[in-house]
């Protein structure tokens, strides 16, 4: 489940459409809840019983009864981009903290995706403050936030503080 500003929790499958769709740069128009309900109703196939599949939840809900429910909660027009995440995982926040700590100015999303390339994920798994393969992970969440708040974003900003 993804956490968000709003406090409400999606799914990883939900989150995942919504980033797809506002990250889409042939879609102009807002990007709300009923646009996110219309475009997954309109790949389902006619006749589809969306409650035999799409199951993604632990309770068995489907991808629509999902966006359902927030529209319910939020009304049809909430933008969408509202319910996804803003902050770093744990694994991103330690990435962050790490290149805080060896940069002399406050490094962007940029600067932590070069420290990727740099080796710094090797250098946190071998102090055990990281797992092992966590980098395709890591580079992923870090293109994602760059693509919805820029490469130039201040990295400090997306820390999670627990």
């Amino acid at each position: 489940m993804i956490r968000n500003p709003l406090g409400v929790s999606i799914s990883q499958e939900l989150a995942r459409l919504i980033s797809d769709r506002v990250n889409d740069p042939e879609i102009e128009e807002p990007v709300t809840l009923a646009s996110i309900r219309r475009f997954v109703s309109s790949v389902l196939p006619e006749g589809y019983d969306e409650s035999e599949s799409m199951h993604h939840m632990d309770d068995g809900a489907s991808l629509i009864d999902e966006i359902d429910a927030l529209i319910d909660q939020f009304g049809s027009e909430a933008n969408a981009a509202d319910f996804l995440e803003d902050e770093a995982s744990e694994a991103l926040s330690r990435l962050i903290q790490a290149t805080m700590e060896s940069s002399e100015n406050p490094p962007t999303l940029h600067d932590v995706r070069e420290a990727v390339f740099s080796g710094l994920v090797a250098k946190l798994v071998a102090q055990g403050a990281l797992e092992e393969d966590e980098d395709e992970t890591l580079l992923q969440e870090i293109e994602d936030l760059s693509a919805r708040f820029g490469e130039g974003a201040l990295a400090e900003r997306f820390l999670r503080y627990e």
